[in-house]
């Protein structure tokens, strides 16, 4: 389970990171307002009582959005036959409405298209302050499983230890077969102190499938943190491309600058992504104006976005770390470098979101989420769906987690500090 956000306005956005969870879901936007079209009325007929209508009926589609023909009176005549034969009454006709949305974006059968009723639409947006409650992990769907991404640092899903990769199978004893990202996040966010028990799938572990109780809390990200390492290497985590992501990020460069660092870090592991132009601005720290993206639609680059930032760390030696919860907005930026050969990419191959999606707000307060493009290296490499090789693949296992071993950091200062070997074709710092 997306998300990375162009704040063109507040009502748009365009995103790059998958679905960030438990409380929200990420992925490359593009948002705007939706203005309401003025539309005839007709009242809901049947044999049950009503004294609602429904506004925006009789008019004739413009022809180049449907092309076939598509009876759809039948839409009214089950939406007639439910709300005469369903066995508890009386029935939301608004529910009606906003599950009849939901199935018709469900029908592309994209993990990243959705439509948000209303209060989905408001806890969505609260996410993207990085506030919420839940559990505080970012999920996906990969190969049609739901998917732990990362759990976010000192989280109550991190405590608990859930892991990358963990397959979500169940929550509340639900069978999640077949759920969104959106549906997941339903259920397993909720108010703070209540629990959600979520049963999980893990490869090669002695016990594979096993339950976790864990308690929901508010989750607050502070999605920039940096530090200074021995032999003048600076070490700049990012955990989200959230909306304090971009001035957390200029504060961490312009304090390392000022070091004149021998080389740096960028840890970029667990993270699910966010703001487009933040990571339009941290890929320009080393790539100054050049190109940090490429947007395909239906075979056809459409667009190409450059770096933002001021080119601080050009010529600084860099290592990125990355591994399976790194995605979308983390992808564009260590792609980026990459193709550059400005940074050493060190860890595990990354989760491979690589769609844009357009978020639109709707004038009753619902959105709409779909896919329209999707983003590739400056290069032209795909990664949606297959993911970012590393340089240099380094597992860190269960086994290093539990006794707080860190192979991926330790390999990434020695190629920095000159006492560990980097591989042949090293980009670091060309």
């Amino acid at each position: 389970m997306i998300q990375i956000l162009s704040k063109q306005n507040k009502a748009h956005y365009r995103f790059a990171l998958p679905l960030l969870i438990i409380g929200v879901v990420f992925g490359i936007f593009i948002g705007r307002a939706w203005t309401q079209a003025q539309a005839s009325t007709l009242p809901i007929s049947g044999s049950y009582s009503a004294s609602g209508t429904v506004v925006g009926i009789g008019q004739t589609p413009p022809s180049d959005i449907v092309s076939q023909d598509v009876e759809f009176r039948q839409f009214w005549d089950i939406w007639r036959l439910l709300k005469d034969k369903y066995y508890k009454q009386p029935i939301s006709d608004k529910e009606l409405f906003y599950g009849a949305m939901q199935g018709l974006a469900a029908g592309l059968n994209d993990p990243y298209t959705h439509y948000f009723p209303p209060v989905d639409a408001e806890e969505f947006q609260k996410a993207l302050s990085g506030k919420f409650s839940g559990i505080g992990a970012e999920i996906g769907v990969r190969n049609d499983h739901l998917t732990i991404i990362a759990p976010l640092p000192e989280s109550p899903a991190e405590k608990s230890g859930v892991k990358s990769g963990d397959l979500i199978t169940a929550v509340d004893s639900v069978d999640t077969t077949g759920w969104s990202v959106e549906e997941a996040v339903s259920k397993i966010r909720g108010e703070k102190g209540t629990d959600v028990v979520l049963s999980i799938y893990r490869e090669k572990a002695d016990k594979p499938s096993f339950d976790v109780t864990i308690m929901r809390d508010e989750i607050q990200i502070k999605s920039v943190k940096s530090e200074e390492l021995d032999h003048g290497i600076i070490k700049i985590d990012v955990t989200n491309f959230n909306e304090d992501t971009r001035a957390g990020f200029d504060t961490a460069v312009r304090d390392a600058a000022q070091k004149n660092p021998k080389g740096i870090i960028l840890d970029l592991r667990g993270n699910p992504g966010g703001f487009l132009d933040t990571a339009l601005f941290m890929a320009g720290e080393w790539v100054g104006e050049d190109v940090v993206v490429k947007e395909r639609r239906q075979g056809e680059i459409v667009e190409t976005l450059k770096g933002t930032g001021h080119g601080r760390f050009a010529g600084i030696s860099t290592v990125v770390l990355v591994n399976g919860g790194s995605a979308s907005a983390s992808e564009i930026v260590a792609g980026a470098l990459q193709d550059y050969g400005l940074a050493m990419i060190v860890g595990e191959k990354t989760f491979g979101k690589g769609s844009v999606q357009d978020y639109v707000n709707l004038p009753d307060g619902s959105a709409l989420k779909v896919t329209i493009a999707e983003w590739l290296t400056p290069k032209e490499h795909t990664i949606n769906g297959t993911g970012l090789e590393p340089d240099l693949v380094i597992e860190r296992t269960t086994a290093d987690y539990e006794q707080q071993i860190d192979p991926q950091l330790d390999r990434a200062i020695g190629i920095l500090d000159g006492t560990a070997p980097a591989p042949a074709k090293d980009k670091a710092g060309e």
